[in-house]
C-alpha cells in the first residue's frame, strides 16, 4: 500500500483498498491519480480492464470526503455518465466498495427500471450519481434532479458515448453543470474528431495515455476465418462444442451486429446443447441482469451480445471473444476483444469474415497495426455442419412469448399485448434504430462502410 498511502489518500480509502487486495497501482492509476488530486481536468486513454474506474474514483472519493458539504436535496456532488446500464451498475458497485468506510452515498439511474424508485432515492440527495444520459435527462425534465452542485463530472467511454448519438444529450447535460467543476474523460480509443469534440467539455486537460491509441490488448491471439455468412452459425457451434468439451474455452463472448441476430445465435446454440444467453437493448433489465449474473457465475458459458450492451461486461475469466459479425467501425473491434486477456491472463479472438466484410477487416488491421492470423475451416466441416440440429419453431416462439409476458406483467388486453410485442426503444439511448442497423449505431457510423469500400 506504499504508493497509495504516499499519495495522501484518506485512511478509509486505504483501508478499503487493502481489503480488496490492491497493493500496486496500474499504469493509468499511477499517471492519473496525482493530477486528479490536484484538481486538474483529465483526458485518459486506456484499454478496458486497465483500472480506469479506480483511476478516477479514488481521487474523487478523497475530494468528496475532504469537502464535507453535505448532500443537496434532489442533487449530487459527483456525476458519472456511462453509455450502458451494465457499465453504470459496475461503476457504482466499485464506488461502493472503495467508499465502504466513508459516509458517502452512491446511486444509479438508468432505463429499464421504474423511474419512481429512482425519484424517491434522489429526494434527499446523493454524493455520487452514476447514470445513463437518457434517464438522467428524464429525471431532470421531471424536476426530480438538479445538477447545480456537481463538483466532479466524469464521462466514461467517451468515444462510445459520442459515437452512439449522445452528442446532443451530452451537450444539454454539460450546459446544466456548474462552470466551476472538475471534468474527466476516459476512453479506450480517442479518434481525432472525438478528441476535438471533447474540448467542449474539458478545459486544459492533462492527457494520460497508457497504450498507443487504438491498439488491441496484449496477450490476445487474433485469428480470422473467411467464410460465407450462412455458414457462420455452424462454424461457431462446432468450435464451441469442441472448445468447451476440451476445456480450451471456459467462457466466451459472441458479438453480433443486431439484436435479432443475437437471439438467433442463442437459439441455434441451445438447440445444439450449448448453454447460452443474449444481452441487448430489447431485453428487459431483469433478463439482462439474469444473463449477466449467470455468465459471471459460470452457469452460462456463452454470452451473445451487441456492442452497446457489452460495455458493462467485466468478467476476468473470459477466455475467448468471437466476432460473429465484423464491426464496420474499426474502434469497436478494440472494445470487443478488450473483454478477454484481463487480469494478466491470455485470450483468444476469432473473427468470422464474410466476403462483404473483408473491407472492414482491412480497416481494423490498418487501425491496430495487427495482422490477423488465418484460421482454416475444420476438416469435414460440411458433413459436420449438416448433422447439427436446427432450433424448433416452437422453441423460438416460446422464447418470444416469454419475453412478451414479462414485458406486459400478465396484462391480457389484446392492444397492450400487441404494443408490448413490438421491439422496444433502448431506454438508455435517444436514438431510434432503423431496420437491421446495429444497436445504437449512429448515422456517421453507417456511412463509414461506403467510404471504406470506395477506398478499397
Amino acid at each position: 500500500m506504499s504508493y497509495f498511502s504516499d499519495l495522501g489518500l484518506a485512511e478509509p480509502i486505504l483501508r478499503a483498498l487493502e481489503e480488496k487486495g490492491y497493493n500496486d497501482p496500474t499504469p493509468i492509476q499511477r499517471q492519473a491519480i496525482p493530477a486528479l488530486l490536484e484538481g486538474r481536468d483529465l483526458l485518459g486513454i486506456a484499454q478496458t480492464g486497465t483500472g480506469k474506474t479506480a483511476a478516477f474514483m479514488l481521487p474523487s472519493l478523497h475530494r468528496l470526503a475532504q469537502e464535507s458539504t453535505g448532500r443537496y436535496p434532489q442533487g449530487c456532488r459527483m456525476l458519472v455518465l456511462s453509455p450502458t446500464r451494465e457499465l453504470a451498475a459496475q461503476i457504482a458497485d466499485n464506488a461502493r466498495a472503495y467508499a465502504r468506510f466513508l459516509n458517502l452515498s452512491v446511486q444509479t439511474v438508468f432505463g429499464g427500471v421504474p423511474v419512481s424508485k429512482q425519484i424517491n432515492a434522489l429526494r434527499r440527495g446523493v454524493d455520487i450519481l452514476v447514470a445513463t444520459p437518457g434517464r438522467l435527462l428524464d429525471l431532470i425534465e421531471q424536476r426530480a434532479l438538479v445538477l447545480d452542485h456537481v463538483g466532479i463530472f466524469v464521462l466514461d467511454e467517451a468515444d462510445q458515448m459520442m459515437d452512439l448519438g449522445f452528442i446532443k444529450p451530452l451537450t444539454r447535460i454539460a450546459n446544466l453543470l456548474p462552470r466551476q467543476r472538475q471534468s474527466l474523460f476516459f476512453s479506450a480509443t480517442m479518434p481525432d474528431e472525438i478528441a476535438q469534440l471533447g474540448k467542449r467539455f474539458i478545459t486544459d486537460p492533462v492527457k494520460v495515455e497508457v497504450a498507443p491509441q487504438s491498439t488491441t490488448a496484449e496477450r490476445v491471439d487474433q485469428f480470422a476465418t473467411f467464410i460465407e455468412q450462412k455458414e457462420k452459425q455452424a462454424l461457431l457451434t462446432l468450435t464451441l462444442q469442441k472448445g468447451l468439451a476440451s476445456g480450451e474455452i471456459e467462457s466466451c463472448l459472441v458479438f453480433t451486429r443486431t439484436k435479432h441476430g443475437a437471439d438467433r445465435v442463442v437459439r441455434h446454440l441451445i438447440a445444439a446443447g450449448i448453454e447460452a444467453a443474449a444481452i441487448h437493448g430489447n431485453k428487459t433489465q431483469a433478463q439482462r441482469t439474469r444473463a449477466l449474473d449467470g455468465f459471471r457465475a459460470g452457469r452460462i458459458p456463452v454470452l451473445v451480445a451487441t456492442d452497446i450492451a457489452a460495455r458493462g461486461i467485466d468478467v476476468p475469466g473470459v477466455s475467448a471473444v468471437f466476432n460473429f459479425e465484423i464491426p464496420n467501425v474499426p474502434e469497436q473491434y478494440v472494445h470487443r476483444i478488450g473483454r478477454t486477456a484481463r487480469a494478466g491472463r491470455s485470450g483468444l479472438a476469432i473473427s468470422y469474415v464474410a466476403p462483404d466484410e473483408k473491407s472492414y477487416i482491412r480497416d481494423i488491421q490498418r487501425l491496430t497495426g495487427v495482422q490477423l492470423s488465418p484460421a482454416p475451416l475444420p476438416k469435414d466441416f460440411v458433413a459436420q455442419a449438416a448433422r447439427l440440429p436446427k432450433p424448433s419453431r416452437k422453441a423460438a416462439g416460446a422464447e418470444h412469448s416469454d419475453e412478451r409476458r414479462e414485458g406486459r406483467g400478465g396484462n391480457s388486453n389484446r392492444r397492450q399485448r400487441a404494443k408490448n410485442s413490438r421491439p422496444k426503444r433502448n431506454p438508455d439511448a435517444r436514438v431510434t434504430p432503423r431496420g437491421e442497423r446495429s444497436e445504437g449505431q449512429s448515422r456517421r457510423q453507417r456511412r463509414r462502410p461506403n467510404r471504406a469500400k470506395s477506398q478499397s
